[in-house]
């Protein structure tokens, strides 16, 4: 999950080496063929598991729409609003938005370690991007109030989406499908969903070899390699977990906008990264003696039987099967 953080978190640099390249373009490239290629990575196991793909369509199509819809929203967002305010609402918001359906859809309880590591997050995220704001340039380059209420709007947009298909990944991954074959069919469907955008607006994408390069990179790198590490940590974490350990990706945009681009980063900012991490260690650190004894006791549990006997320990190739398969 920090991997892909950090390969996200290159992406904003990333894209003002090709400033004629418009947000729907840049959203549409990255995301659109990064999960076309994963789909072509992933078609054997895509094939395999076919059957259960069908069953789970709905969950399916629901991770497809959301992964069309975010990157056009998140990178709009950061055009209208700013960089600090998009990247805020859209990443920063996304842990909320992730618990709220993760409570609604699947009646899970937050615990106090996610509750500290979210608040220290967005307190974090909340600072850098003030830091952001006040290093930045002004003049002409603010934008209007009606822009940024409207970029705050499609940044809600993005964290909810972000949202939705993170839980659907997970959703799937949990029914017994394998990561790679839920995120190359959650990202492939996303991906054709996207072809039409991209054939639309992606014009500029071949004007010059740079534009190239930087759209190739947003595909093969932070989105493609990105979305893989984000699949396999999705087999091993909540969504809202997930989510959370990608606020580590603005504090790594900011990072590199300071060394790369020469941007100026206040010491507000500096302390909102601070705070980043901490949330970060929050959520990373290993459980105590009390969480692991709490983590075997629900273990146990879910291994008796209605009638008080313990069932036997499946295997780890029986357990995806007991998991998907509906009972007889």
């Amino acid at each position: 999950m920090l991997a892909a953080s950090v390969l996200w978190g290159t992406t904003g640099t990333a894209a003002t080496f090709a400033p004629d390249v418009g947000p729907l373009a840049i959203g549409a490239v990255a995301m659109g063929l990064g999960g076309l290629l994963q789909a072509l990575v992933a078609a054997g196991r895509i094939a395999r598991q076919a059957p259960r793909l069908r069953v789970r369509r709905g969950t399916v199509l629901l991770g497809a729409v959301a992964v069309a819809a975010y990157p056009l929203a998140f990178y709009s967002a950061m055009h209208l609003a700013g960089v600090a305010v998009g990247t805020v609402v859209s990443i920063g918001m996304a842990p909320l938005a992730s618990a709220v359906i993760e409570r609604v859809m699947d009646r899970r309880r937050l615990t106090r370690r996610w509750k500290l590591g979210a608040t220290l997050g967005l307190l974090g995220t909340l600072m850098l991007c003030a830091g952001q704001a006040a290093g930045a340039p002004g003049g002409a380059e603010r934008t209007s109030t009606a822009a940024t209420v409207l970029g705050v709007g499609l940044g809600l947009i993005a964290a909810t989406t972000y949202a939705l298909y993170s839980w659907a990944a997970h959703r799937l991954i949990t029914q017994g499908i394998t990561a790679r074959a839920s995120m190359g069919a959650v990202f492939g469907v996303g991906g054709l969903l996207l072809v039409p955008v991209l054939l639309v607006t992606g014009a500029p994408l071949l004007d010059s070899g740079s534009n190239m390069a930087v759209g190739a990179y947003m595909a093969l790198v932070p989105m493609f390699a990105g979305y893989v590490l984000f699949g396999w940590g999705l087999a091993h974490v909540p969504a809202s977990t997930a989510t959370t350990l990608s606020l580590l990706e603005p504090a790594v945009a900011a990072v590199l906008a300071v060394l790369v681009i020469g941007e100026r980063l206040p010491a507000v900012g500096w302390g909102g990264i601070a705070l980043v991490l901490a949330c970060l260690a929050v959520l990373t650190a290993p459980a105590g003696v009390s969480g692991r004894r709490r983590q075997r006791g629900q273990r146990r549990q879910r291994r008796q039987g209605r009638d008080g006997v313990t069932l036997p320990r499946r295997t780890a190739v029986e357990r995806p099967l007991a998991q998907s398969d509906p009972a007889p």
